[in-house]
């Protein structure tokens, strides 16, 4: 398929990557022109100068997927976009959109005969290598003509249509807040480990709890990748950052009058963070710089990363 790309950063410009190495033609654009320029050197990949260039550039019917920041930009971007297309066209957002705005767009995307679809997704700096997991909300007809994409981007039995428009973004906005809790578990039981009197060697500890262990995961895998590079973890601040999933899904929580405290005290926990350091910070800031590259303090203060993506096996 062809398919036009909004935004190069560390995820869109991955999956720009695995897509083109599965075959399709990618149409890619961003506010920064060397990441356009350095992109368009990918087999595949032709460089658009603007939004309007790259509408011009895409065959009839066209899919343009989105992945800039949530929020503003997010909306400036998809309304640009939509001036441009014509009927039956399709705007995807892959981002991290909060659900109860896809109602909203796709309703008005509807009234001038474009079709929305709203990607969660999941995989982060990691995605090129083994694939993103994606939860689709839109109409099933749109979802099929875009399969072939997905089946691109995702590992196998790794993508699913979820229901109407924001599902798909409320899937993963739940999915989110879950993931708090496993990290903030993680980052308290390690905690526990360093205060006792055994000197124990944690990178040891989740490496062998990653070995048949019923706690075994991705992300203590990726744990153990952060204690191999600082066993310690002396070089990060528990200082941690949050997009605000957490805070949406705690919310979607209190609407339904579902209890959700595991959720809700990770969330907190983020917040009491940013004042009075403690062990299971550093580990928390650690899984996030690994599995999603995002920038971390150091321990002096000084913001370190993004971490830059694997280089594909």
């Amino acid at each position: 398929m062809q398919m036009g790309m909004v935004g190069l950063g560390r995820m869109g410009g991955n999956m720009v990557k695995r897509l083109v190495q599965g075959g399709h033609k990618i149409v890619a654009t961003d506010r920064s022109a060397d990441a356009v320029k350095e992109l368009s050197k990918e087999k595949g990949v032709e460089g658009a100068s603007s939004l309007k260039d790259m509408v011009a550039k895409l065959k009839k019917p066209r899919a343009i997927w989105v992945m800039v920041p949530s929020g503003k930009p997010t909306e400036e971007t998809i309304n640009e976009i939509a001036a441009l297309c014509d009927k039956d066209d399709v705007i995807i957002d892959g981002g991290n959109s909060k659900y109860t705005d896809d109602a909203r767009r796709a309703e008005t995307l509807k009234k001038k005969g474009i079709h929305y679809m709203d990607v969660g997704t999941s995989g982060g700096i990691w995605g090129l290598k083994v694939g993103y997991c994606m939860m689709m909300g839109g109409d099933k007809e749109i979802f099929k003509r875009l399969e072939p994409l997905f089946k691109t981007l995702a590992p196998e039995n790794g993508y699913i249509l979820c229901g109407k428009n924001g599902a798909g973004h409320f899937v993963k906005m739940v999915h989110n807040g879950i993931e708090y809790g496993m990290m903030q578990a993680y980052g308290e039981g390690f905690a526990i480990l360093k205060k006792s009197g055994y000197n124990l060697n944690l990178h040891e500890i989740s490496a062998v709890w990653n070995r048949g262990s019923v706690v075994r995961s991705w992300l203590l895998e990726l744990l153990e990748s952060a204690f191999e590079q600082d066993n310690d973890l002396s070089g990060i601040k528990g200082y941690v950052e949050d997009t605000g999933e957490g805070r949406w899904t705690l919310q979607a929580a209190i609407d339904e009058d579902v209890p959700a405290p595991v959720l809700a005290l990770s969330l907190f926990t983020r917040f009491r963070s940013r004042e009075n350091e403690e062990y299971a910070d550093k580990v928390v800031a650690a899984l996030r710089q690994q599995f999603g590259g995002h920038a971390v303090k150091s321990a002096s203060g000084q913001t370190i990363g993004p971490r830059k993506a694997p280089v594909k096996a």
